[in-house]
C-alpha cells in the first residue's frame, strides 16, 4: 500500500483533472470517489476505473488519508473539517471557504491535528504565470506599477433539472473566478488593500444573474483591475503587466509572452522593434505550446496538475504547502466582499416580482421574437401576462408579472405555470448544442406540459415550426401542409429541428393520451420585429453583392410576425384545445430573388452558388469533418432539405378562421420602412455629434456645463 492514499469527495467537471493528476504521482493510489449524487460518483468510477464510496466516511474506511475537496463552494469548509476530524490531510478546490471565520476554524482544526490543509490556487503553478514571475523577479520590467487580467468565461452546458450552483446566487462567478485574479494580484502586486467592484448582466449566460464583472483593485506596490465576461468572444485569458522598464502581455489560452521593452533609442525606433517583439515572440511561443500540447508536455489545467504534485511532495518532506489557509484567507475575505454584494444587489433588484394567485396569460420566451410580440399584443388588449423570464428585466411594464427562472428547471416552470388560465408556449433554444436544444426545447417542453396537467389550465398554444416535417422529401409531395409526414432524418437536419420535432410529438402525445387540452400552431420562416427578413435562407451580403444558394427560385414560407400573433389570438378566443395542428405561412410565397428584391427597393447584383456546388461543398465538408470525429452542420441532407423546391399550405387555417392581415408584401415594406428611419435617425445623431466636435472652444466654453463637459 502506497504511503499516500487519496479520496475525491465530488464528481463534478474539476474531478477527472485531480484524478489525472494523482494517476501521474507513482507514489499515491486513489482509494476512491464521493458525491451527494450516487450515480454521478459511480459514472465517474466506472470512467476511470476506480471505487464508488457513498460518503466521506467510507472513503476514510477504505484506506484514504488525503482528501480532495470537489465539492460547491459554500460546501467546502464543512467537507475538510470533517476530513480533518476523521484524521485526514486536505486539498480544497478554490476558494477555501465562503467565510473568513471557517477559514479560521480550518486552520484551527488543522493545527489540532497536525495535518495539512492546501488551497487549489492553480494559476500560480501555471507554466506562463510561473514564466511571468521569473520575469518580473529578474526586474527586466523594472518596478511593477499595475496589472490588468481579462478574462472570459463559459459554462458546461445546463442539461435541464434544478439549476447548477453557478446559477444559484448572484455572485457565484465572483466566488468562482474573481479569486484566481485576486491571488494573482497578491502574487505580482503584494497583499490587497482594497477593492471595488461592479457588475452587470447583458446576456451572454442568461442563467446568470450577472454575466459581466469589473473591478479596481488596490494592492500594497501597485495597482490592478480585472474583468470577467460571459459576454466576449473569442474566449480569452490575459495577464498585462506595466513595469517602469517594460510591458509584459501573457496569454494563458494561446500560450503566448510579448514583450514591449523600454529603450534607449529614438521613439520611433523603440515603436518599431517594439512591434516586431510584440509579434514574433507569440509565433515562436503558440507553436512550441501546441507540440508541448501534443507530446503532452503541455496539460489540460497544467497549474492544477502541478499544484497537486508540490502538495504530496511537500508532505513528504514535511515542508510547506504550496498555498497555506493563511494564504487564501485573505482571498477569501475579499472575495466574499465583493460576492456578497453582489448577492444583496439581486435580491434587491428581485425583490419587486411578485405574482398574483391567478393570471390568464403565462408566454414562455417572453424575451425572444414571437414572445415579446405575442406579451405586447395581450398586454395592449387589456390583459394581464405573466412571463417566464431567465434574466431579469431593467423594466417591468404594468401588467405584467414576471417569474425567474429556466424552462429546463421544473420548479421554476411550475412557479410560472401555477395560476394560469391559458398557457403560451413560445420558447425554445434557439443557439447551442444538442444539450441546449435538449433542455430548453425538449426538457422545457416536458415540463411545461406536466405544469399544465398539475395545475389543470384551461388552454395550452404550444408554437411548434415548419421545420419538424419531411422538407426533402420526392416529388410526388411538392407542397407541405399539415398532413405532410415527419421529418424522418431529424438529427442529420440540425439540433433545432430535431428538438423542435421531440417537442412537438410530446405535445401530441399528451394531448391524445393524457387529455391536456392543446393547440398546436406551425408557423414559418416569421420576419418582422426583432427578426430578421434577410437570413442565409433568403442571401448573404458578401461585400456589395448577395450570395444566393442555388437558383435564387426557391420559394419561402415567409409569414409576417404580426400574423402570427393574430393566429395565437385567434387560437385563444376559439378555445381550441382537441391537439389540432395548424400551419401558419402566407398565401403568397415568394422566391428568395423577390424577397430580396422587396427588402433592397432595387434589383440587386448578385452571386448565385449552383445546387451543384452547394451540395459538393456539403459533401466536402461531411468527410473533412469526419475524419476528425465531427459531424458537419453542413450536410448534403441538411442542404437538399434547406434548396428544396416546395410550395406550402394551411389546410386547417379555417379553423382559426385565420388568413394573413398584413401579408408578406407588406410585412417587407414594414420592415425595410422602419429599417430605413432608424438609419436616418442614426446619421442624424452622428451629424449632431460631429457638428459638436467641431464647434470653436471660444463658443464650446459660453457656459459652465458646457466647459466642464469639455
Amino acid at each position: 500500500m502506497n504511503r499516500w492514499r487519496a479520496g475525491l469527495v465530488g464528481a463534478g467537471y474539476i474531478s477527472e483533472y485531480h484524478i489525472a493528476a494523482l494517476k501521474r504521482l507513482k507514489d499515491v493510489e486513489i482509494a476512491g470517489i464521493a458525491d451527494v449524487d450516487q450515480a454521478r460518483a459511480s459514472a465517474t468510477a466506472e470512467k476511470f476505473k476506480l471505487r464508488a464510496c457513498p460518503s466521506l466516511a467510507a472513503l476514510r474506511e477504505a484506506g484514504a488519508n488525503v482528501i480532495h475537496v470537489l465539492t460547491p463552494p459554500h460546501t467546502h469548509a464543512d467537507v475538510a473539517l470533517q476530513a480533518l476530524d476523521l484524521g485526514c490531510h486536505v486539498l480544497v478546490e478554490k476558494p477555501l471557504a465562503v467565510d473568513v471565520a471557517d477559514c479560521d476554524r480550518i486552520e484551527k482544526k488543522a493545527a489540532e491535528k497536525n495535518l495539512r490543509v492546501c488551497v487549489n490556487h492553480s494559476l500560480l503553478h501555471d507554466p506562463q504565470v510561473k514564466r511571468a514571475l521569473d520575469f518580473v523577479k529578474s526586474g527586466k520590467l523594472g518596478n511593477i506599477v499595475s496589472m490588468d487580467i481579462l478574462r472570459s468565461s463559459n459554462y458546461p452546458p445546463y442539461a435541464g433539472g434544478p439549476l447548477p450552483p453557478q446559477y444559484r446566487t448572484a455572485g457565484y462567478p465572483f466566488r468562482d473566478l474573481g479569486v484566481h485574479a485576486l491571488y494573482l494580484f497578491e502574487a505580482f502586486l503584494g497583499p490587497i488593500e482594497n477593492v471595488q467592484a461592479d457588475w452587470k448582466s447583458l446576456g451572454g449566460e442568461p442563467n446568470l444573474a450577472f454575466d459581466e464583472w469589473r473591478a479596481q483593485v488596490r494592492c500594497r506596490d501597485g495597482l490592478g483591475q480585472f474583468q470577467l465576461s460571459w459576454n466576449t468572444r473569442p474566449l480569452q485569458s490575459q495577464i498585462i503587466l506595466h513595469g517602469t522598464r517594460g510591458v509584459l502581455r501573457v496569454d494563458l489560452f494561446l500560450m503566448f509572452h510579448a514583450l514591449r521593452a523600454s529603450t534607449p533609442l529614438p521613439k520611433a525606433a523603440e515603436r518599431v522593434i517594439n512591434a516586431f517583439t510584440d509579434s514574433f515572440q507569440p509565433m515562436i511561443d503558440v507553436p512550441k505550446g501546441v507540440l508541448g500540447y501534443i507530446r503532452k508536455k503541455v496539460l489540460p489545467y497544467h497549474g492544477l496538475q502541478d499544484l497537486v504534485a508540490t502538495f504530496y511532495k511537500s508532505l513528504d518532506t514535511c515542508g510547506s504547502v504550496p498555498v497555506s489557509v493563511t494564504d487564501a484567507r485573505r482571498v477569501v475575505e475579499w472575495t466574499e466582499r465583493i460576492g456578497r454584494a453582489a448577492d444583496l444587489d439581486h435580491e434587491r433588484r428581485t425583490s419587486v416580482l411578485t405574482t398574483t394567485p391567478e393570471v390568464p396569460y403565462l408566454v414562455t420566451g417572453a424575451s425572444g421574437g414571437l414572445g415579446s410580440a405575442i406579451v405586447q399584443r395581450l398586454v395592449q388588449s387589456g390583459s394581464r401576462v405573466r412571463v417566464l423570464l431567465r434574466r431579469m428585466p431593467e423594466v417591468i411594464p404594468p401588467n405584467i408579472e414576471v417569474v425567474l427562472g429556466d424552462l429546463g428547471d421544473p420548479a421554476a416552470v411550475d412557479k410560472a405555470v401555477r395560476g394560469a388560465r391559458v398557457v403560451i408556449h413560445a420558447g425554445a433554444a434557439m443557439k447551442g448544442g444538442w444539450i441546449e436544444h435538449t433542455c430548453g426545447t425538449i426538457r422545457g417542453t416536458e415540463n411545461v406540459l406536466e405544469s399544465c396537467l398539475a395545475h389543470k389550465i384551461q388552454q395550452l398554444v404550444h408554437i411548434s415550426s415548419l421545420s419538424v416535417v419531411h422538407w426533402a422529401a420526392g416529388d410526388d409531395d411538392r407542397t407541405l401542409s399539415e398532413r405532410s409526414a415527419y421529418e424522418p432524418r431529424a438529427e442529420e437536419r440540425g439540433a433545432y429541428t430535431r428538438a423542435k420535432l421531440e417537442a412537438e410529438q410530446l405535445v401530441v402525445r399528451y394531448a391524445r393520451e393524457r387529455g391536456l387540452p392543446t393547440v398546436i400552431l406551425r408557423p414559418g420562416q416569421i420576419f418582422g420585429g426583432k427578426i430578421p427578413l434577410l437570413t442565409p435562407a433568403v442571401a448573404r451580403k458578401l461585400g456589395s453583392r448577395w450570395l444566393i444558394l442555388g437558383s435564387g427560385r426557391i420559394r419561402l414560407p415567409l409569414v409576417y410576425i404580426d400574423d402570427v400573433v393574430d393566429a395565437v389570438e385567434l387560437a385563444v378566443k376559439k378555445d381550441l384545445r382537441g391537439g389540432e395542428i395548424i400551419q401558419l405561412v402566407d398565401r403568397e410565397a415568394l422566391t428568395q430573388l423577390e424577397v430580396l428584391e422587396l427588402a433592397t427597393r432595387r434589383r440587386p447584383k448578385t452571386l448565385r452558388m449552383p445546387r451543384w456546388m452547394v451540395f459538393s461543398l456539403g459533401w466536402m465538408s461531411q468527410v473533412m469533418l469526419g475524419i476528425l470525429g465531427r459531424k458537419s452542420p453542413l450536410n448534403v441532407y441538411r442542404l437538399k432539405s434547406a434548396l428544396a423546391m416546395r410550395n406550402f399550405s394551411s389546410v386547417r387555417a379555417d379553423m382559426l378562421g385565420w388568413e394573413p392581415r398584413v401579408g408578406v408584401r407588406e410585412g417587407i415594406r414594414r420592415v425595410t420602412q422602419g429599417a430605413a428611419v432608424e438609419k436616418r435617425a442614426v446619421s442624424k445623431t452622428v451629424q449632431l455629434q460631429t457638428e459638436t466636435q467641431t464647434t470653436p472652444a471660444s463658443s464650446a466654453s459660453a457656459t459652465p456645463a458646457a466647459s466642464a463637459g469639455n
